[in-house]
């Protein structure tokens, strides 16, 4: 590791819940839920309760009754998070942006014209509670993967420095699920071995480790115990995929249904391919059944398009291979990703397959969103139905 720490983990509290507190006077201090039929967000005081991220929006409600439930604004956490990624590059050029609400920034070298990393990380959360009316937590330390953990420690609302040399007795007596990858089948894996603590983890020998997790999951997990990242923070660090997802409940879906909502992602997510002028080559079905196991299907394409045509054609061929194991054991979400995003920079997107008329009105209607907006035309199938919500995208520095 070097030898100063100078990685700072910045990551806002309960982003969209605080958003609509921030906004709403009213709400602040109570306990407020975004989104209905499942928790997007919930702030700190509905987390009290047990409410968490993803629950159903029954479930919440009986745990939190007297929680404010609003309706997600998509568009309004897009622009206070792209308020605080400008702060975070008047800080620093060098910023590794994670996701909407949390980014790595490198400060070493700026001692002499902005101070010690404490004083820097201390005027970026004061200047993102007073310029953009946020909470944002940030830890400080010599590596990407304790100033995460350290941020997590600090909430909400904090600042914690790993001191150089203090690593261990920082990380150690922590309990497994604070390592950056372990979910809930990673930690009863480890549980299951009478390992509770990163210290408990480090202890063991590396190959035992793999043995009980697999040779990648094993060998990553171990080195974090052991205090080894040599990840530098990456400004060149782009967005590899996008995605959109849809909880269904848990009532049967007919295929025509279930091909109306798939259509809407499709429709939204290949509008912000070309937002962003990027193109994608693969496309990745996601689904959760009636049994809450998952599974994926996908396929890449000869070469990258942005075409809704061609990416509903494909997606359409994904769900159908799996509309028997649908009928046999239920759907509770659908949701669709496009990963291995290029830029249309000198690339020629792939045009639609000519499997009919609907691929050529495919192309039109592109053409008529691309030029007078997404709002100009629409599926008349699609007139009157929840058109689903698009999460924001994470800041870019182009």
């Amino acid at each position: 590791m070097r030898g100063e720490a100078t990685v700072l983990h910045a990551d806002l509290d309960a982003f969209y819940a605080s958003v609509e507190q921030r906004d709403a006077p009213q709400l602040r201090g109570r306990p407020v839920i975004v989104g209905g039929g499942v928790v997007l967000a919930a702030s700190y005081e509905a987390k009290a309760r047990g409410v968490r991220t993803a629950m159903g929006g029954r479930q919440a409600r009986e745990l939190c009754p007297d929680a404010v439930v609003v309706p997600p604004r998509m568009d309004a956490y897009s622009a206070a998070s792209k308020d605080v990624f400008a702060i975070f590059r008047d800080t620093t050029p060098i910023v590794e942006g994670l996701s909407i609400d949390e980014a790595f920034l490198e400060v070493g070298g700026l001692r002499r014209i902005a101070g010690t990393p404490e004083q820097i990380a201390v005027r970026l959360r004061e200047r993102v509670r007073v310029e953009v009316g946020l909470a944002i937590s940030v830890g400080v330390a010599r590596t990407k993967f304790l100033a995460k953990v350290a941020s997590a420690v600090s909430k909400p609302d904090g600042l914690l420095v790993v001191e150089p040399g203090r690593e261990e007795e920082f990380l150690l007596p922590l309990p497994v699920e604070r390592l950056w990858g372990v979910g809930a089948v990673t930690a009863e894996k480890l549980h299951s071995l009478g390992i509770r603590t990163v210290g408990q983890l480090a202890e063991l020998e590396e190959g035992t480790a793999q043995r009980a997790l697999g040779t990648a999951v094993g060998a990553h997990l171990h080195a974090l115990a052991r205090l080894r990242d040599p990840r530098p923070v990456d400004v060149t660090r782009r967005r590899r995929s996008i995605g959109s997802q849809r909880a269904l409940g848990s009532r049967p879906r007919s295929p025509e249904e279930l091909d109306l909502i798939l259509t809407q992602i499709v429709d939204r997510l290949a509008r912000r391919l070309r937002d962003h002028a990027r193109v994608c080559r693969t496309v990745v079905l996601r689904l959760r059944f009636g049994d809450y196991a998952k599974a994926s299907r996908s396929r890449t394409l000869r070469s990258p398009s942005d075409r809704t045509g061609m990416l509903l054609d494909v997606a359409r061929g994904l769900l159908a291979a799996v509309q028997p194991l649908i009928v046999e054991r239920g759907i509770t979400l659908i949701g669709l990703s496009l990963s291995q995003l290029a830029r249309t920079d000198g690339i020629q997107p792939e045009l639609p397959i000519d499997w009919g008329d609907g691929s050529r009105l495919d192309t039109v209607v592109d053409a008529v969103r691309d030029r007078f907006g997404a709002t100009a035309v629409s599926r008349a199938a699609h007139l009157g139905r929840d058109p689903g919500l698009s999460a924001p995208l994470l800041p870019e520095h182009e």
